[in-house]
């Protein structure tokens, strides 16, 4: 059972437990869940957690394991509407290297686009910035940093990967 104060992911979200609540009329007890991207926002879940709507933080060690795999994480060969069903289906997962492999094949294809003088595609931006928000906002409590430097970071250490 999580602890109140403690950060868990629900779904795709990182956030705080800010109480349990016992509700009568079905004797269960919920977790009062905030999104650390919206403190205004709570959520409801029962402690139960069937389907694993709910987990603990990975480990700092488990953040530099996914951060040393990303140089070898490949990109989405879809083309046209299906990429889109691809992006989807891997946001779904919960799966750190499928949001990796969103962020590498919509960075990568949105590049190409400024490249070739084109304006990049609404679509890869949206979920590229999705996926980065989903990552980095895990891998900065973990890490113990904002948005911004965990982003720097993350690309700091794959750029070292590369190199060597």
């Amino acid at each position: 059972m999580f602890k109140i104060n403690e950060h868990v992911v629900y779904k795709r979200d990182v956030c705080k437990v800010k109480g349990i609540k016992h509700r009568d009329f079905n004797n269960k007890d919920y977790y009062i869940l905030a999104p650390i991207d919206d403190d205004s926002l709570t959520i409801e879940v029962p402690t139960e957690n069937r389907g694993d709507l709910i987990r603990a933080l990975i480990s700092k060690k488990e953040v530099e394991e996914i951060i040393n795999q990303i140089p070898d994480v490949s990109i989405i060969v879809e083309q046209g509407r299906m990429i889109e069903n691809e992006y989807k289906k891997l946001l779904n997962t919960g799966d750190h290297l499928d949001l990796i492999q969103i962020i590498k094949t919509t960075h990568l294809r949105n590049s190409e686009r400024e490249e070739a003088g084109k304006k990049t595609a609404e679509k890869d931006s949206a979920y590229f910035q999705l996926a980065e928000k989903i990552l980095y906002n895990e891998f900065g409590l973990v890490l113990g940093m904002n948005y911004d430097e965990t982003k720097k970071y993350v690309t700091e250490k794959v750029e070292e990967l590369l190199q060597k």
